[in-house]
């Protein structure tokens, strides 16, 4: 499989290098050269699979030339044997239309472990034998940071410089990333948003003198084999509702679109996937700009879902690709007017393109609480913020098939947002009992190029 960057301009690369590198050296994501597609007896041959065997069927496609299935198995096996619940990413019923899709009990409990455990696997695995020295540098708004650090914290050839918003992170978030002492392991606080450090990340690598005195690699879902992982539980919860033979919808709390476009890949490869809906909060880009037309960027509202205080959606770009025919000429300059001025106009192709398939929704506070108590009162179930505002979404969707919500975070890690909304105060899994009392360690810094790139300069190793 050879992979293609949305701009155009970048080397053609194979799906190791691609791993390794994480942003194109044009500003751009790398995408497959086609979408592989899997007709109706290939899905429902995963039907009574394991996540493992499900899991090495879809991605194999993907890592061809690059692994064989063999390989791609033992590195399945290896990251998916530290979840806690034997089916990895279980199904939970609402009601008689509404499903949970659990996908937080991996060692962080956030559905960031579904990808990134597979990561820290694939690096190790390229970077045996070699001398090369992987810099990886990060932006988080919760999640990421803590399951990134979680996958390579120790692993040999590997540094991390994991970037969060100071004070924008919930208190679990913030200590499963900083009281990771590893050596390999560096937090920095900075001052700003989300936004201010996903944008600090992109600098990094477009800075020729910079990404050129490290090899850098990326952990957020600009790198591709993150998104790949992600598609495989698509695949997993819709053939347990019947796919092929029926068609299912999906529910995802989003903010930088690199969940819910592992759906559409899914749908790519041949899901019956009747609706994909977008789930913001009030920072809601991504809602005008599939309901208007409109991608222009505000300003950051802090909320009780800060997985989903963001403004510019950098997977977003993969989708206008090929919603406007994989043009990467066209789509670099549609990209520079927006980095020049923070506003764009999708085109009418890509408007309508979109409209296919994903159905935007925005939930403000009331809405999620409402969803919160909802599930806890009705069905049992204690979710957290963000899993709410998608349920809230489904819920009001009003569709004639199966929803599934993704529950992307176990309700342990927003404890005060869930106990406002329900009067229950959840608490962590015995593994994360100590959390608390563990110690932290992290740089604050100013939110400028120049503090951060100081920084890691003086720990990161050089190329060889």
């Amino acid at each position: 499989m050879r992979y293609h960057s949305t701009r155009g301009s970048a080397p053609v690369l194979d799906f190791r290098a691609v791993t390794l590198t994480g942003l194109a050296s044009d500003g751009g994501l790398y995408v497959p050269e086609a979408w592989p597609t899997f007709d109706r007896d290939a899905i429902a041959a995963l039907q009574g699979l394991s996540y493992v065997d499900t899991a090495v069927a879809v991605m194999a496609p993907f890592v061809a030339g690059s692994l064989t299935e063999d390989e791609l198995r033992e590195l399945c096996t290896a990251a998916y044997g530290r979840f806690a619940h034997a089916a990895v990413t279980p199904l939970i019923q609402l009601d008689h239309g509404q499903w949970l899709l659990e996908l937080f009990h991996g060692p962080t409990l956030a559905f960031k472990d579904v990808a990134l455990q597979l990561l820290g696997q694939l690096f190790e695995r390229f970077l045996t034998g070699s001398d090369a020295h992987l810099t990886i540098v990060g932006a988080t708004s919760g999640d990421t940071g803590s399951a990134a650090i979680d996958a390579v914290a120790g692993r040999q050839g590997v540094d991390i410089f994991m970037l969060h918003p100071a004070g924008r992170v919930s208190e679990v978030q913030r200590r499963q990333m900083t009281t990771v002492l590893a050596p390999n392991v560096h937090n920095i606080a900075i001052d700003g948003d989300f936004d201010t450090a996903q944008a600090l990340v992109k600098a990094m690598f477009n800075d020729p003198d910079f990404a050129g005195r490290f090899q850098l690699s990326a952990v957020n879902s600009i790198n591709w084999a993150r998104l790949m992982a992600q598609v495989v539980y698509y695949f997993y919860a819709a053939v347990r509702l019947g796919a092929p033979d029926r068609r299912i919808a999906f529910s995802v709390p989003t903010g930088n679109f690199g969940d819910v476009f592992a759906g559409y890949v899914a749908a790519r490869m041949g899901l019956p996937i009747e609706r994909l809906i977008v789930a913001t909060n009030v920072n809601d880009i991504l809602y005008r700009a599939l309901s208007a037309a409109d991608y222009s960027r505000g300003t950051t509202v802090p909320t009780a879902t800060p997985s989903m205080d963001i403004q510019v959606s950098s997977n977003f770009e993969r989708l206008l690709f090929d919603a406007g025919g994989r043009d990467g000429a066209a789509l670099a300059a549609q990209m520079a007017g927006f980095e020049a001025n923070g506003a764009m106009r999708l085109t009418n192709a890509q408007a309508d393109f979109a409209r296919h398939l994903f159905t935007p929704a925005r939930i403000d506070a009331d809405g999620m609480a409402l969803a919160m108590r909802w599930a806890s009162e009705h069905a049992g179930e204690t979710i957290d913020p963000h899993t709410a505002v998608a349920l809230a979404a489904a819920r009001a969707a009003d569709l004639d098939v199966p929803v599934v919500t993704l529950a992307t975070a176990h309700p342990a890690k927003f404890r005060d947002a869930v106990e406002r909304a329900t009067g229950s105060r959840p608490s962590l899994p015995a593994r994360l009992g100590d959390l608390f009392a563990r110690e932290e360690r992290f740089a604050t810094l100013p939110g400028t190029f120049e503090a951060v790139t100081g920084f890691i300069a003086e720990r990161a190793r050089p190329r060889a």
